[in-house]
């Protein structure tokens, strides 16, 4: 073989080893999701469901929501029993512990669902205090837990499901500790790793224009959903669409 051939040989040989990698790569198949504060779990069934139906093996985690803290260690506890890459979903509250557990090695990306996108120095309290919420339904227990009050439950955090659903979500809720709201984050995933966001138009809990604001400093690709604070679970198809945008564009 001639040097010209040896050549064109060896660049064929580096085309093809550059193209491989994409060829070869194996899609983003876990997602590990943070309920946020004043809910639980279980409304986030019909998106477990949705996503599981398109291949997605699924996880949420249930944080004890005594500090920011243990919140953290609960999501990193989940992410080490996940075999491969995963994007983090935080609804709420959940948007602090996903910031802090997302500097994980294995999250490849986050999504933001009407949460919080803090970003150093911030905590919860602070963020919230920027652009007040509708809602005057926060109470607090004689040890400094916080509810709220089912009275204002539909109104304030699920105005768009069903009263069923709303009167079960009021009676269900998880307190979380004031201490909780009042830490500080160190370290912003989303300043290394790509974010998504989905703003709920209609939010009470969150201000809508504070997390237009959030999502815009963090560079997220933010979607906007005429929906309450449930959106998770008056909007399932769209949050999983927004979920599944975020694995397939970070598939590795």
């Amino acid at each position: 073989m001639g040097l010209t051939q040896l050549s064109l040989a060896g660049g064929l040989l580096f085309a093809l080893a550059a193209i491989m990698p994409a060829f070869a790569a194996t899609p983003i198949k876990n997602v590990v999701i943070v309920h946020g504060a004043l809910a639980d779990g279980s409304g986030w069934r019909k998106v477990h469901d949705q996503l599981k139906a398109k291949g997605y093996k699924v996880t949420v985690v249930q944080p004890p929501m005594t500090t920011l803290e243990d919140d953290v260690k609960a999501t990193k506890r989940i992410l080490d029993l996940q075999d491969g890459p995963s994007i983090l979903v935080g609804h709420s509250y959940g948007g602090m512990v996903v910031t802090e557990a997302g500097n994980a090695d294995n999250v490849a990306g986050l999504v933001y669902i009407a949460a919080f996108q803090p970003d150093a120095g911030e905590n919860l309290l602070d963020l919230a205090g920027k652009i007040p919420a509708a809602t005057k339904g926060i109470m607090a227990t004689s040890d400094e837990f916080l509810y709220l009050d089912p009275k204002a439950f539909a109104a304030d955090f699920a105005a768009d499901v069903s009263a069923a659903d709303a009167e079960f979500m009021a009676r269900s809720q998880v307190f979380p500790s004031k201490a909780s709201f009042e830490t500080k984050i160190k370290q912003p995933a989303w300043k290394t790793k790509k974010s998504w966001a989905v703003i709920a138009t209609n939010d009470r809990a969150i201000h809508p224009d504070l997390m237009r604001m959030m999502a815009k400093r963090a560079g997220s690709t933010a979607s906007e959903v005429n929906s309450s604070h449930a959106v998770f679970l008056s909007q399932p198809g769209k949050v999983t669409g927004v979920i599944e945008e975020a694995a397939k564009a970070l598939s590795r």
